[in-house]
């Protein structure tokens, strides 16, 4: 049996839809806070699948699960319009649901997968990112419920290994896009075409000069299935993933306007506190230790996720 958190939500529903190739029995807990059942409605007479709705942040009920093999902690909202909504229940998903994961990991014998991100390094000195990195987070700022969320959770995880041995897997997930992402995201991508196919005006928040880099979801869910079964049971991460190639706001804006034929305008706005200048991982551990690295450039990428919001709008 394989425990999927926060398993409605974009990337984790299609991380459900590579792991039911397994056949194996997934259960996907999510409250649906972000998320919709609509992600996953063609999958919802499966045999191998079960939803339960469920809050991280309470123990699960031990009578609805058994025999435990892998969990995968995703469950927290990611992304600032979202996490930023109520901070403090950011927070608690963070901390209180990566230790009920981690009670469930202990009680069963399984390996716990977690989902940290590119958050932990905050608005780096180091660019790009290497795992050796240990961030410029602010402790106090309106990203913080986040960013030193995960860095929690990531501490969690590395004391019960070492405390408890527990198997553990840590990626630092990198921005992601694609296909399911939510129409009100508030993420750039999702944000850019949105604006784009409805002809409102393209908000860049900052002089557009501030650098990102985007991995199609096809290619992310790739790389946590390989780190996740991967037989070298001994390397816990934390591994970066993400596409290493990047771009600035202002280009990614143009090549979405050009992609969707739209009349839209690019205006500017202040920059948020705490918004990082430069985000670019360092692969080389993805790279060495698993043999991945993204397939699906941008322009590929944007196009097949242009296609599914043109449907929703």
């Amino acid at each position: 049996m394989i425990i999927v958190t926060g398993g409605v939500g974009f990337l984790g529903s299609h991380l459900i839809d590579k792991l039911l190739l397994r056949e194996e029995m997934i259960i996907c807990l999510d409250n649906l806070y972000t998320s919709s059942l609509s992600n996953l409605e063609h999958i919802k007479n499966n045999k191998y699948y079960k939803f339960i709705n469920h809050d991280v942040t309470d123990p699960l009920d031990d009578r609805l699960i058994q025999d435990i093999s892998y969990i995968f902690n995703l469950a927290c909202p990611a992304s600032p319009v979202h996490y930023q909504y109520d901070p403090v229940k950011t927070v608690r998903t963070n901390v209180l649901g990566t230790f009920h994961c981690l009670q469930m990991a202990e009680k069963y014998d399984a390996q716990l997968f977690q989902a940290s991100t590119s958050e932990v390094y905050g608005d780096p000195l180091e660019h790009p990112q290497k795992e050796t990195y240990w961030g410029n987070v602010n402790p106090i700022g309106i990203r913080s419920c986040y960013d030193e969320g995960k860095r929690l959770a990531e501490c969690l995880l590395f004391d019960y290994h070492r405390q408890k041995k527990i198997s553990i897997k840590v990626a630092r997930i990198f921005n992601t896009y694609g296909p399911r992402m939510a129409i009100n995201d508030g993420r750039v991508v999702s944000n850019f075409i949105i604006q784009a196919l409805t002809g409102q005006n393209i908000t860049i928040y900052g002089n557009g000069q501030q650098s990102r880099s985007f991995c199609y979801v096809d290619d992310l869910i790739d790389g946590i299935i390989t780190l996740n079964f991967s037989t070298d049971t001994s390397f816990t991460g934390p591994i970066n993933l993400g596409n290493p190639v990047e771009f600035k706001l202002i280009d990614l804006a143009e090549m979405i306007l050009r992609l969707t034929k739209s009349s839209s305008k690019i205006v500017f706005e202040k920059l948020p506190a705490d918004d990082p200048r430069q985000r670019q991982p360092n692969i080389d551990l993805a790279k060495s230790i698993l043999g991945w690295e993204p397939q699906i450039q941008l322009q590929e990428g944007l196009e097949k996720t242009i296609a599914y919001f043109r449907k929703k709008v």
